[in-house]
């Protein structure tokens, strides 16, 4: 799935859908993972992540930084549903290295989910995902942090980056925990 990454206001490290599966977490410098590789032809395009960087107390207690260590997301526009509103399909193996950066513990976490995103023009989106994603919540139904979610919900990203995440099969791992 694209990244597993969701970001502030919807976004993730700067970009829209910055990685479907990678939600919420920061700014994001220019360098990335090498790109997939997507058949010729399919309308699927490699969807890479760029590494990204979160201040201490943004999700977790101490700073963080995430780089993919794996990335083969690859992305499809879809038509859109409404006027105002892109559809893209994400899918694709990802892991995302995330380190503690005071103690240097890390986490390899595998965010290989897949997504089909809807994003609006207020920068509001709607994610229905299968599988695990990477999301950093500041605002939300889940407590500030960064966290692998998996099974199949919904992520509901307010104009303002406020996260709801839903569903009949949710489980929740807490990253800052694991690398505290």
């Amino acid at each position: 799935m694209r990244k597993n990454v969701l970001g502030t206001a919807g976004t993730a490290f700067g970009t829209a859908c910055v990685t479907v599966l990678a939600l919420g977490l920061g700014t994001a410098p220019a360098t990335a993972a090498p790109p997939a590789t997507a058949p010729r032809g399919s309308g699927w395009e490699p969807a890479p992540s760029a590494p990204w960087d979160v201040p201490a107390g943004e999700r977790c207690a101490f700073a963080v930084h995430g780089e993919p260590i794996v990335d083969e997301v690859v992305s499809r526009e879809l038509p859109p549903p409404a006027e105002g509103v892109t559809r893209t399909a994400y899918k694709g193996d990802l892991v995302i290295r995330v380190t503690n950066k005071e103690t240097g513990a890390h986490y390899d976490a595998d965010v290989s989910g897949t997504a089909l995103v809807d994003a609006y023009a207020s920068g509001a989106q709607f994610w229905r995902v299968l599988g695990p994603v990477l999301v950093g919540v500041g605002e939300g139904n889940l407590t500030r942090g960064l966290y692998v979610v998996d099974g199949a919900y919904t992520i509901d990203i307010g104009p303002t980056g406020t996260k709801t995440v839903a569903g009949p099969a949710v489980r929740t791992d807490s990253i800052c925990a694991r690398i505290d």
